[in-house]
């Protein structure tokens, strides 16, 4: 990089703070519009950092490296706590308030991000239907399809234990049942693979809770239920067996 090149770097150019700060277009006058459509993007922009850190995670836990695997699941844990937590400043906005700009947005919903399907593939999620809202042939399309045929984050949690020594083979109960009584390394990733499961499984509820307490029953703009369909999302664990080895512990 020359001298003027160096010179001409500057807080608002390395951000591109000019773009990220022009891209809210509100279709409306309504003073909360703003907040709905910046809270959302911030979403976005978090989906995108989680997807980041999960292929550097599973990167290393299929290195055995358990040293860097938990400190990017402390991270991703993290990234999540800042993402449940946006659900409070979205809860400020009253029904009332976002009724007076819902009907600008038309079709667009959270349904149709691109980015959380995506990382629901990543965490294991193995479900066509993901895709079928997305064009023949487009990005997003691609993107989630290929997310979903590569290996999930539990199958490199299994290829980092049979690195570490374990028999992946067998009984998956007796496997982790010796993974939690070795107390090493590997069980602390497992404990925060439970960690990351838990926070994913809030998400769920926090999200259920605020629509239901914005727009009750009705239905999605999307297309969706809403309420309806998202309840339907709960309870439903990522890692089913680490939840299961616990009636053995």
């Amino acid at each position: 990089m020359t001298s003027a090149e160096h010179a001409s770097l500057t807080y608002t150019s390395y951000l591109a703070l000019d773009d990220l700060l022009a891209a809210q277009h509100p279709r409306s006058e309504e003073h909360d519009e703003l907040l709905f459509i910046v809270i959302h993007q911030v979403y976005e922009l978090w989906f995108k950092q989680m997807l980041h850190e999960l292929a550097h995670l599973q990167a290393r836990l299929e290195a055995g490296d358990t040293a860097h695997a938990i400190r990017t699941l402390r991270r991703v844990l993290t990234i999540l706590k800042v993402v449940v937590a946006q659900i409070d400043v979205l809860e400020t906005m009253t029904p009332s308030q976002f009724t007076s700009f819902r009907t600008r947005l038309d079709a667009a919903s959270g349904f149709q991000s691109a980015q959380f399907r995506e990382l629901e593939a990543v965490l294991g999620r193995r479900d066509q239907g993901m895709v079928a809202h997305y064009p023949e042939d487009s990005p997003a399309r691609e993107r989630i399809a290929a997310a979903m045929a590569r290996p999930s984050l539990y199958d490199s949690f299994l290829t980092f234990l049979s690195v570490h020594g374990y028999d992946v083979n067998g009984d998956r109960r007796k496997l982790l049942l010796g993974v939690y009584t070795d107390d090493g390394g590997p069980a602390t990733v497992a404990e925060h693979l439970v960690d990351l499961d838990e926070g994913v499984q809030e998400w769920r509820y926090r999200h259920v809770k605020m629509v239901e307490r914005t727009i009750g029953d009705k239905a999605g703009t999307g297309g969706s239920s809403g309420a309806k369909y998202l309840r339907g999302t709960l309870f439903q664990p990522l890692f089913p067996d680490l939840w299961a080895v616990r009636a053995d512990l």
